[in-house]
């Protein structure tokens, strides 16, 4: 399977999310699954696709030319994309992917993890999408989504097309038990090829 991985580029995190996501790039190797990601060398971002490598996985990063001209690019992904702009990393990163694993982030993160969740809910797609939140740091997130609900401007399958772990364990064993769907070609998906 291959699995895309939403994750910090934030350098000022602690070093418990670091370690958090070197295990999932482990384990997804382990697994014998294919990483997806960002395509960035720094903080979780390069975290998980080190720890994939060095467990002899597979991965394709995806990253803008921006961040390419600034040096952070993980020029030792076994493939490496990289597009003209954040929407088109967005698009191949969806279409190359199985499934999706979120992890602690910050607004980009948060931005990558609505567009999935809500092209699932209203039935774009039906990839497994799954949060990995030891800490809690989406509690607050959750409450809303809930709230949102009660107050009638979200439909019930919301909480259908997302799973909250807190575990690695728990989060890859709810994507492996997932039926594995067709994914959208990337001209589906309204995006420019790679």
């Amino acid at each position: 399977m291959n699995v895309c991985v939403f994750c910090a580029s934030s350098l000022k995190i602690d070093h418990k999310y670091l370690d958090l996501a070197a295990e999932v790039g482990t384990q997804l190797a382990k697994r014998g699954h294919t990483l997806v990601s960002g395509g960035a060398t720094v903080s979780c971002m390069g975290a998980v696709a080190a720890a994939a490598r060095a467990a002899g996985g597979h991965t394709v990063g995806v990253i803008p030319q921006v961040l390419v001209d600034i040096e952070v690019a993980d020029h030792d992904s076994d493939e490496l994309i990289v597009t003209a702009g954040m929407r088109e990393r967005k698009g191949i990163m969806d279409a190359r992917s199985d499934a999706f694993l979120v992890l602690p982030g910050g607004i980009g993160t948060l931005e990558e993890l609505f567009e999935i969740w809500t092209a699932r809910v209203i039935g774009i797609h039906d990839r497994p999408l799954v949060i990995l939140d030891p800490w809690g740091l989406y509690d607050p997130l959750r409450r809303l989504i809930e709230d949102m609900y009660e107050a009638g401007f979200t439909r019930a399958n919301v909480f259908d097309a997302i799973a909250w772990t807190a575990t690695v364990d728990d989060a890859l064993a709810h994507l492996e038990a997932t039926p594995k769907p067709v994914r959208p070609s990337v001209a589906e998906l309204g995006e420019a090829t790679p």
